[in-house]
């Protein structure tokens, strides 16, 4: 019996690794394949939330409502959806009357004047604020057919995070900015330190009560193993051209000057940080806010950081009621490997914290 479970790990070991190897080869075969092709480009999707809002009021009428009732609701719908089309050829009617008469420009001003739109983008930061590349696509597109009396509303949640990368997410929002369109942001969980240097520029800033906003601040950390090098009698040398080409280091030895260097750095940064956010909110106490604390946001709104307390939730149900109200969302198209490589990703993940309860449960026991 022993024999033969040694010769059957024997054979699942060989099944493994042949399966691997025909895995790397597919892969590398798929690469070459691909050189000199440019990648998919992703792909702009589009929801009318006003359309979800009414599927839903539709179902929860189902449910409560009697059959009477129904037909009634149903009956007023169907009135207003042809007094609406009705408007709607109506203004279009008008509107070709006025292109035969009116030159280009009378139509941009024209077109400044039609029916607001609001669109809405989602905001979910890491450190590296990883997501600027699908923010800066979906605000390209929104740009390219919004117009000064149309709002976007950006669902913003960030803990903050690398400055240089939350500089170039702050950027893309100020592009909205410059083509003078209304600019709300929304904050339900957290934009703090990074996600504030971005929400301070929103024209109209909301707050769920308890969301956290914030940290004006610069912070950096790293460890030293200098000591247990030198315990260890092993040398650590690093050559740099330029006084200043490093300043604190893991592996060397931290000097005062550089220490007072590395903290000068900092303090330039939070200047520059504090500037950014005067300019962009001019009724804040900057010196009173920048402390790197944060606050909620019933107190947020005393410390002038947002304007409302109210959730997105609500805020979006309450104009979907006067206007059209659009998601839009940048996705990147997946290769077959990469969705391959994310399944077996969480393969392993659910593997693990499966085999980790399980050990957990044997130590309690």
């Amino acid at each position: 019996m022993a024999a033969f479970f040694a010769e059957y790990g024997l054979f699942l070991a060989k099944a493994v690794t042949v399966l691997v190897v025909a895995l790397l080869i597919a892969g590398g075969v798929f690469a070459s394949a691909s050189k000199g092709k440019k990648s998919l480009a992703g792909t702009i999707n589009v929801k009318k939330l006003n359309d979800e809002l009414d599927k839903m009021k539709k179902v929860i009428n189902h449910s409560v409502l009697s059959k009477d009732m129904i037909k009634l609701n149903e009956k007023e719908e169907k009135k207003k959806d042809k007094k609406d089309k009705k408007e709607e050829k109506r203004a279009e009617k008008n509107s070709k009357k006025t292109a035969r008469k009116n030159n280009e420009s009378d139509l941009k001003a024209e077109s400044k004047q039609s029916k607001k739109r609001v669109y809405v983008l989602d905001f979910h930061g890491d450190v590296r604020a990883s997501q600027v590349e699908n923010l800066r696509n979906e605000i390209t597109a929104v740009l390219m057919v919004a117009n000064e009396c149309d709002e976007i509303v950006l669902r913003l949640e960030s803990p903050g995070g690398m400055v240089h990368t939350y500089g170039l997410a702050s950027s893309q929002l100020e592009r909205i900015k410059r083509k003078n369109i209304s600019l709300t942001i929304c904050i339900d969980k957290v934009a703090a330190s990074g996600g504030y240097m971005m929400a301070c520029l929103g024209d109209n800033i909301l707050a769920a009560p308890f969301a956290i906003v914030g940290s004006v601040g610069v912070v950096a950390q790293l460890p030293n193993f200098n000591r247990v090098l030198k315990k260890n009698d092993i040398d650590y040398e690093l050559f740099t051209a330029g006084e200043y080409k490093r300043t604190v280091t893991m592996m060397g030895e931290n000097t005062d000057k550089a220490k007072e260097k590395f903290q000068e750095e900092l303090d330039d940064t939070h200047v520059l940080f504090k500037e950014f956010v005067s300019s962009h909110r001019s009724q804040l106490d900057v010196d009173e806010i920048a402390t790197g604390e944060h606050w909620y946001g019933i107190r947020a709104k005393d410390k002038k950081l947002i304007d409302k307390i109210m959730t997105s939730d609500e805020y979006l149900v309450d104009i979907c009621r006067e206007t059209d109200v659009y998601s839009v969302k940048y996705e990147k198209k997946k290769h077959v490997l990469d969705r391959v490589g994310l399944a077996a990703e969480s393969t392993v993940d659910r593997l693990f914290f499966k085999w980790l309860s399980r050990l957990q449960r044997q130590h309690i026991s």
